[in-house]
């Protein structure tokens, strides 16, 4: 199961929320996507943990709590959605359209 964090300090770190959400049962990992041009926090992450049926009590522990001086937001992560990935595909890289000469 993979839970997506938002609203997240730009301080914390993978371990802070490893912490948090060892609470409710076994992380089994935490993306914390970092910006690419400072290294710093996007202010989000990803946490999938061992079992789905600690999935509920989490959100419902941890959504709307203050941590870190932020009022974090807890649901279900979604699939990424592919198509956005392959919207460049057939040349016209970047979804733009060309226009004549």
């Amino acid at each position: 199961m993979s839970l997506y964090v938002g609203n997240l300090s730009y301080d914390v770190t993978r371990d802070d929320l490893e912490r948090v959400f060892a609470e409710y049962g076994d992380v089994k990992r935490v993306s914390l996507p970092t910006d690419r041009e400072t290294g710093r926090p996007r202010g989000f992450a990803f946490v999938d943990m061992a079992a789905e049926t600690q999935e509920d009590t989490i959100i419902e522990s941890l959504d709307g709590a203050e941590w870190m001086g932020r009022e974090m937001r807890v649901n279900k992560a979604r699939p990424r959605d592919d198509s956005r990935s392959s919207a460049g595909a057939g040349g016209n890289g970047g979804n733009y359209r060309r226009t004549g000469f």
